[in-house]
């Protein structure tokens, strides 16, 4: 199989059912990406395809081969911490980290579908054309990831300033998610 993982060509054999996690952990050494509950539940496995973001437990390899997938891992750029990464230590948006790579990609997915128009469960308006970018906003969206230790406080306070700061986090590739 052939995949295009943080911006490099990789070829590799594979079982036809190996789950994307466990082919970027265990066929690719790309250990960022975290295994948690296995079952979609937690958000610690998002990785981002082509700029969305999916949860690679119950993503079947062989069904995203020659599309750019991106992991903790391709993040930064040029040796710089992505604006979003270095929020996230600014605000202490983690503290076992473990829930930290699936947070950081999903929440670059989050600002792509932000920047879509893609409006939420709590969207107040959906005939603007910009969606109001709010604390309830913020949680609703990255629902899907769950924080053992609790740290949601400066995970929201890291999303919110650097979303509102306009710097939209772009992934390592310099491909906008």
């Amino acid at each position: 199989m052939h995949f295009i993982v943080n911006g490099e060509q990789i070829d590799v054999e594979a079982d036809i059912r190996t789950s994307l996690l466990d082919l970027l952990r265990n066929c690719l050494g790309r250990t960022g990406t975290k295994k948690g509950c296995d079952q979609g539940a937690c958000g610690a496995c998002t990785v981002l395809v082509e700029g969305e973001r999916i949860n690679s437990c119950l993503a079947l390899a062989v069904q995203y081969q020659g599309r750019k997938i991106v992991t903790v891992e391709g993040l930064a750029q040029d040796g710089h911490l992505n604006p979003l990464q270095q929020a996230f230590v600014d605000h202490d948006g983690f503290q076992c980290g473990y829930c930290t790579p699936g947070q950081l990609c999903s929440a670059i997915g989050m600002a792509s579908e932000i920047e879509r128009g893609m409006p939420s469960a709590v969207t107040k308006d959906l005939t603007s054309p910009r969606i109001a970018l709010d604390q309830t906003e913020i949680r609703e969206r990255m629902s899907g990831n769950l924080c053992r230790c609790g740290a949601y406080n400066g995970i929201v306070e890291a999303i919110s300033e650097t979303l509102s700061a306009g710097n939209h986090p772009t992934i390592g590739e310099g491909v906008r998610a």
